[in-house]
């Protein structure tokens, strides 16, 4: 679904929930598989019985990539990512788990960079199905600014 907005239509607080994925071990063995990361976290039951969680964990890069895809709904021709900050994973996730991302404007500003664009920062909380966040980051949008001569578009 394509959303053209230039960088003063964005409002800060505004925010949008994605659909809902259950995480599953076929997940977890394709991504080992992927990223070469066969940590025994990620894909020995029987050691993980022995560790804090008490099962497998599901990666970090895994969360990340699938909570983010969750939000790749809206297609704004106006903006491109710039980056991620402050990525955290407070929780786990295991397999089971249903996970969703909520994505919230933070802040707006200019790109003293990049006189025809401002910055975006989409604040992306993904959670699982018991309310408990399990990734945290910041996404930075460089979105165009709209020109002076389409103030009323």
């Amino acid at each position: 679904m394509e959303k053209e907005q230039y960088l003063e239509d964005y409002l800060e607080g505004e925010s949008r929930t994605s659909l809902a994925r259950t995480i599953t071990e076929t997940d977890i063995v394709f991504h080992a598989g992927h990223s070469g990361d066969f940590f025994p976290h990620h894909m020995d039951a029987e050691f993980c019985a022995t560790q804090p969680f008490g099962q497998r964990i599901a990666h970090g890069t895994m969360t990340f990539a699938i909570g983010i895809g969750l939000t790749a709904t809206q297609i704004n021709p106006r903006a491109f990512t710039y980056g991620y900050e402050r990525l955290r994973f407070p929780k786990p996730v295991f397999i089971g788990d249903t996970i969703f991302t909520t994505v919230t404007v933070g802040n707006i500003s200019d790109d003293p960079k990049r006189p025809g664009y401002g910055k975006v920062v989409e604040i992306c909380e993904t959670k699982k199905q018991d309310g408990s966040t399990v990734l945290y980051c910041e996404h930075i949008l460089l979105v165009e600014k709209r020109e002076a001569g389409d103030a009323d578009a």
